[in-house]
């Protein structure tokens, strides 16, 4: 596996929030199938690339895959004579190093590049979680981000919803309500986040289950208004303080694919979201 092949595989694990272990060889002596370097990818029902196949290649399938059924995070390091244990006619002998990468347990895929999103990215830049941050306008992106965060600029939002099922959190706040309605319906739709959470009063929340029952969409994994009620100001460093402490603590306690229950509010009228959608939004639009 070339080093371009194994970055990108790894990438497409890293977007589906799915775990994976990387398994290369590190030492080779004697008649080996593969030299030192060589690195093969082990996903729960997938494979990508090859170590050389043979015993050798099964008994890491094997081992790795075990590691992935109990979630082990530390490293491994095996060491196989080919002849001896494995039966291989090689005669040689090959290390391999196991090393599992799991995605984080917080997968945020965050809509909307306004104030409260780029308070929020802040907030969270600072979490072991994983952020990709989709907007339209690449002027609205800060010139640097954190680590943990991925700008997409995308004129095709309800595209990355489909890209990114693997995420456990689903964030929308545009700066248009008519993309928020088709963002939230398409997350509602896909089933997959733990959470989806629309930014918005009371009364964007009553306009939006309407729409959403006539289309028939189950609301019950909806969150409207977002961020714990106890936290009220306006400001979007505070709003966003609210937002990351909600999700936080969803992410103790809600599980993915559930999707039963009645629409989750804050008992609140969310005049702090109100006040900031409506600030965001263009003069022509309000």
């Amino acid at each position: 596996m070339s080093g371009g092949d194994w970055i990108q595989a790894l990438a497409a694990f890293d977007r589906r929030g799915e775990a994976c272990v990387l398994v290369t060889v590190t030492a080779a002596a004697g008649s080996t199938p593969r030299a030192a370097g060589t690195k093969m990818l082990v996903g729960a029902d997938s494979l990508h690339g090859t170590i050389g196949g043979g015993a050798l290649e099964f008994a890491a399938v094997e081992t790795a895959r075990a590691m992935l059924d109990r979630g082990e995070a530390t490293l491994r390091s095996e060491a196989l004579p080919l002849g001896p244990k494995l039966g291989q006619c090689c005669g040689g002998h090959v290390t391999l190093l196991l090393e599992p990468i799991l995605p984080p347990r917080l997968r945020v895929l965050l809509f909307g590049a306004g104030h409260v999103a780029k308070a929020l990215v802040t907030v969270l830049g600072t979490l072991p979680c994983r952020i990709v941050w989709v907007d339209s306008r690449a002027a609205e992106f800060p010139a640097s981000l954190p680590d943990n965060v991925t700008a997409l600029c995308s004129d095709q939002p309800l595209e990355q919803i489909a890209r990114h099922q693997g995420f456990t959190h689903l964030l929308i706040m545009t700066h248009d309500h008519a993309l928020d309605y088709q963002l939230t319906r398409a997350g509602l739709q896909a089933g997959g986040f733990a959470y989806v959470g629309l930014i918005g009063s009371a009364t964007k929340r009553a306009r939006f289950l309407s729409r959403l029952a006539r289309d028939g969409v189950v609301t019950g994994g909806l969150t409207c208004p977002i961020g714990l009620p106890s936290i009220s100001g306006k400001h979007p460093g505070e709003i966003a303080v609210a937002v990351a402490a909600e999700i936080l603590a969803s992410s103790e306690t809600i599980r993915i694919g559930k999707n039963s229950g009645s629409i989750v509010t804050n008992d609140m009228e969310c005049s702090s979201c109100f006040a900031v959608c409506e600030a965001m939004r263009p003069p022509h639009d309000r």
